[in-house]
């Protein structure tokens, strides 16, 4: 009797495939900043293998000599693509795009077309701190919006914010964070299309930062800003960078709605020498072949955003947690732990664990701490039997 076939054993995840040995090996920000007994939760990495598309497109490269500087429209192409499958949307025009240096800088660039030196800036706070880090440095001023209890985008805020920023006289805008960092909600085509009212209404101009996009849970709808009615002149900034963990290889994509590519054009040809040529076709790969990849990552932050709420309700049940449809990130709420302002102090003192400090994200930050999901179930564990330990 011939034996039966064996299965072959279903393989790990991407964020079960590499031990906290192997990622101590990385010399990147995430795992240089702090001594190697701490875990580092923090910064936006993934504690991930690339993907293999990702790999193959890089070291074809290298093995070319292909490290020149880069030019067409292939990273457009396959975002376009990209789009068209993953949200169904068949409006990014590949000829109302740039390549830019990365998300962050594209947004300067882009404030820069539509905004003027001492001109206000709206973002929805708690928000990314590089909102007001980059905002500042360039001479525009930021207003405060800020989020509902709910951790979603408040419309009278938001009208209040836009009413401030307009009586100024100016070229007011609002800074979109869809998804939203560090919150994770993901913005509903109904509260985006209220956002574009309200910009249309009080003569805001709209530049999305839209660099956790693909990052989304699988039973969510990500929504692109340019997609709604009345996002006709906003601006969008995309990129591969979070999804693939691509920090490292420079390269993000400006994107503007019909209405707004005449402003687009006026971008500066010199920005478009900032990305790297090895980037571009990493971020092409990861976008045109790395969609399995990709859902096995977001079948990994399910699962890490259910164990994280079952860990803080056995461990930590003074926290106060919402699990999120978007990004890989966790919002924290520790003001009941009374830790003072700054509990990601606290944890990384007494317990030996990195979170981002919320009073960095503004308004509403304060008492709070934004964790990094994008790691091993086995770190995820460790890190909050630490962080109890640390206030017991």
């Amino acid at each position: 009797m011939e034996p039966m076939p064996q299965t072959p054993p279903e393989e790990p995840g991407p964020l079960r495939r590499l031990s906290l040995a192997e990622l101590r090996r990385r010399t990147s920000m995430k795992w240089r900043t702090y001594p190697p007994d701490v875990l580092p939760l923090w910064v936006a990495e993934m504690d991930v293998p690339l993907a293999a598309p990702v790999v193959r497109a890089i070291t074809e490269a290298v093995a070319r000599g292909d490290t020149g500087y880069p030019t067409g429209t292939g990273y457009a192409r396959a975002l376009a693509g990209f789009a068209r499958q993953r949200w169904g949307w068949d409006g990014l025009a590949v000829e109302r795009t740039t390549v830019v240096p990365d998300v962050m800088l594209g947004i300067v660039e882009a404030l820069k077309l539509v905004t003027r030196a001492g001109d206000p800036v709206v973002v929805n706070c708690p928000v990314y701190p590089p909102f007001y880090q980059f905002v500042s440095h360039m001479d525009r001023r930021v207003v405060e919006a800020p989020l509902g209890p709910d951790l979603r985008i408040d419309p009278a805020a938001l009208e209040a914010a836009f009413r401030r920023a307009a009586a100024g006289g100016g070229r007011p805008a609002f800074l979109l964070c869809s998804p939203h960092n560090p919150t994770g909600t993901v913005h509903s085509a109904e509260e985006l299309a209220g956002v574009a009212a309200l910009a249309a209404r009080y003569g805001v101009r709209v530049v999305a930062d839209e660099i956790h996009a693909p990052l989304v849970a699988r039973d969510t709808a990500f929504v692109p800003y340019l997609s709604v009615p009345g996002a006709e002149d906003g601006l969008s900034l995309m990129s591969a960078s979070k999804a693939w963990n691509l920090a490292g290889l420079k390269a993000a994509l400006a994107v503007a709605g019909p209405a707004a590519a005449e402003d687009l054009a006026r971008m500066p040809e010199e920005v478009g020498h900032g990305p790297s040529h090895v980037g571009v076709l990493a971020h092409t790969a990861a976008l045109r072949d790395g969609g399995g990849w990709l859902d096995a990552v977001l079948a990994d932050l399910d699962d890490n955003r259910r164990l994280l709420t079952a860990l803080l309700a056995e461990q930590l049940p003074a926290v106060r947690y919402r699990p999120a449809a978007g990004t890989f990130l966790a919002w924290l709420d520790c003001r009941p732990l009374g830790l003072g302002d700054n509990p990601a102090a606290v944890f990384l003192d007494r317990g030996r664990v990195a979170l981002s400090p919320g009073p960095d994200f503004g308004t509403g930050g304060a008492g709070h701490a934004r964790l990094n999901l994008a790691t091993s179930p086995k770190v995820l564990t460790e890190a909050v039997r630490r962080m109890a330990a640390a206030v017991a």
